[in-house]
């Protein structure tokens, strides 16, 4: 007869769970924080309005150009709120042919390990104090939709939609995570249109899957906004736009490739529609060069190719990037702490000159 075996005790139960974990530290609920940072008549007009303008261009309804524009991330909110500003202004001088979106980006997907943004670390000192992150990115984004002006970002982590999606107007799934099952799925319930961006390798195949997928319904793990896990059932989001950002092998938004991601889309069964990242790979990383990419994709658009929906600039306040550092006192104002930036002038000269070309 087997013997007896005693039940295992506390201690013995603790020898193969969170072994690796340092701490866990609870969150407030979405539904708390948005009901602490509610968004206003004002603001809500502006993301549902917003929303319907980005996808009457991804339908061919409004035959503006969607320019997605502003810093890669944001770490100040003061320079921030400053380059909302001066973009609200100038959006609304070439809104007749520009859509301008501001690029609001709080999540930062690393290669190896670094800074990864303002939600995960606000101080910049590796303190990660995520509560104070998220608190600070919703307060920013609705004051930006409460001046008028539209907001995307790339989502990362899969509950931070919870606390943020309602003040997006575009959304963005990056390089990284294209392939990943989780964001298609997540991408597959979000309330605003999506682009998928090309994999780090430069793959278009990976992004017109991720568009596929997530236009299906999907059933999965979440949280609800009261913060208990849950299942999450989609609908499916039928408002996905292929993002060209380059890869390792080169930049790809020559009329060559322009040729291939049609052809990819069309045997998908996906509407032919493309935002080009002006910055990334296809500037080879050089925020000098960006201007480059704009005015070669520009005057595709210009000669023809309707099937290019809208471009991408990484632009900030002044030009060029600096290393994060949590004294504040060592940070140049409206500089980059991460990819490189075109400074204000030269974004302003490159809007109007494309509102010019589009005449």
């Amino acid at each position: 007869m087997k013997p007896a075996t005693a039940p295992p005790s506390a201690d013995t139960a603790n020898t193969t769970s969170n072994l690796r974990i340092r701490s866990l530290e609870p969150l407030v609920p979405p539904a708390r924080l948005c009901a602490l940072l509610p968004l206003d008549a004002a603001a809500t007009q502006t993301i549902v309005e917003g929303r319907r303008a980005v996808e009457r261009v991804l339908a061919g309804e409004d035959p503006r150009l969607v320019a997605v524009v502003g810093p890669c991330s944001i770490h100040d909110l003061d320079a921030a709120r400053d380059y909302a500003a001066r973009l609200h202004a100038l959006a609304g001088r070439v809104a007749d042919r520009l859509l301008v979106i501001m690029r609001v980006y709080f999540e930062k997907p690393r290669t190896t390990v670094g800074w990864k943004g303002l939600i995960n670390d606000p101080h910049l000192d590796g303190t990660f104090d995520v509560a104070t992150g998220l608190r600070l990115a919703r307060g920013l984004l609705i004051e930006i939709a409460r001046s008028g002006l539209p907001t995307a970002t790339e989502f990362l982590e899969p509950i931070t939609p919870q606390y943020i999606a309602d003040t997006i107007v575009l959304g963005a799934i990056g390089a990284r995570t294209t392939e990943s099952p989780t964001h298609r799925q997540m991408a597959s319930g979000l309330s605003m249109p999506v682009g998928f961006k090309n994999s780090t390798d430069g793959s278009l195949q990976a992004a017109v899957d991720a568009m596929q997928s997530a236009r299906t319904p999907h059933s999965f793990l979440g949280i609800d906004n009261d913060g208990g896990t849950a299942v999450v059932s989609t609908t499916g989001n039928p408002w996905g736009v292929l993002m060209l950002r380059g890869g390792r092998s080169g930049s790809n938004y020559s009329p060559e490739v322009m040729q291939e991601a049609r052809r990819r889309l069309d045997a998908a069964g996906l509407p032919v529609r493309v935002i080009v990242d002006c910055s990334h790979a296809n500037s080879g990383k050089d925020h000098r060069r960006q201007s480059v990419v704009w005015r070669d994709v520009l005057a595709q658009r210009v000669a023809g190719d309707r099937a290019i929906v809208g471009m991408m600039l990484e632009s900030n306040i002044a030009a060029g990037s600096q290393e994060a550092s949590p004294d504040r006192t060592k940070l140049a104002y409206g500089v980059s702490v991460t990819d490189g930036c075109i400074g204000w002038e030269e974004t302003e000269e490159l809007l109007l000159e494309a509102h010019a070309r589009l005449a």
